[in-house]
C-alpha cells in the first residue's frame, strides 16, 4: 500500500522554505497549460500590469479547455518554454501579484467535506533541505480566510458547470456557459478601487440564472 496523503490547514507548519529559490526558476518553465487562472488572479493582474484580459491574451495568456470548461492559463513563451512574466535573470516580474497556483507551489489544494486543505507535492520542488514554514505565511495572501472561501466557491461553481455540460451533452449549452463564464469573470475589467470579493459576488449573481441548482 502507498503512503497515506497528509492534509494540512493554513496554520500548519510544512517544509516549504527554499531560501528565496536561490536563483532557481525550474517551476516557471515547461508547465504547459497547467497554470489555470481564477478571477482573483485576473484582479491581481489588473493591479500589477494595468492590462485588461484582451491585452494579456496577446502574449501572456492563452485559453485551455478542461472537462468542457474554457479557462485562461499562463502561456509558456516558445523561445525558452518559460512563463512570460519571467525576467532575463530568472526572476518573477509580478512576484507579489503572482497567480494562486504559482503562490501555492509546492503545495496542492484538496476540497472535501472538511473544506479546503493543502497537501505537499513531495518531489515537485528541486530545492533541498527546505525549512518549515506556516502555510499561511508561505501563501502570503491578505484576508486568507476570505480568499479560501472564494476558492471553495469557485471550485464548486466549476464543478457544477462541468457536471452540467456532461449531463446536457449540448454543444449549444457548453458554448453559452463558457461565453458567459469568460465574460463575467475574465473579460469584464475589474475595478482595482473596489473590493475584489464584492465584485466576485456580484458576478456570481449575474451568472446564477444559467446554473441549475
Amino acid at each position: 500500500m502507498g503512503n497515506k496523503m497528509t492534509f494540512y490547514t493554513n496554520n500548519d507548519m510544512v517544509k516549504l522554505g527554499c531560501r528565496d529559490c536561490e536563483g532557481c526558476f525550474s517551476c516557471c518553465c515547461g508547465m504547459g497549460q497547467s497554470i489555470l487562472l481564477d478571477p482573483y488572479d485576473m484582479y491581481q493582474f489588473r493591479i500589477v500590469t494595468g492590462e485588461n484580459f484582451a491585452g494579456l491574451m496577446q502574449e501572456k495568456l492563452e485559453l485551455h479547455v478542461e472537462n468542457g470548461i474554457i479557462l485562461p492559463v499562463l502561456k509558456m513563451q516558445p523561445e525558452k518554454n518559460a512563463c512570460g512574466f519571467l525576467t532575463k535573470e530568472g526572476r518573477c516580474s509580478i512576484h507579489s501579484y503572482r497567480p494562486g497556483l504559482c503562490r501555492l507551489f509546492p503545495l496542492g489544494r484538496n476540497y472535501d467535506e472538511k473544506g479546503l486543505r493543502y497537501f505537499l507535492l513531495e518531489d515537485a520542488c528541486l530545492a533541498g533541505n527546505r525549512t518549515k514554514l506556516k502555510i499561511r505565511k508561505w501563501l502570503d495572501v491578505p484576508r486568507l480566510s476570505q480568499y479560501e472561501s472564494f476558492l471553495t466557491t469557485w471550485h464548486e461553481l466549476r464543478k457544477k458547470i462541468m457536471n452540467q455540460i456532461a449531463e446536457k451533452a449540448s454543444d449549444e449549452y457548453a458554448q453559452l456557459i463558457n461565453v458567459k463564464l469568460l465574460e463575467q469573470f475574465y473579460q469584464k475589467p475589474y475595478d482595482t478601487e473596489v473590493d475584489f470579493y464584492q465584485q466576485f459576488e456580484e458576478r456570481m449573481e449575474a451568472i446564477s440564472s444559467l446554473i441549475c441548482s
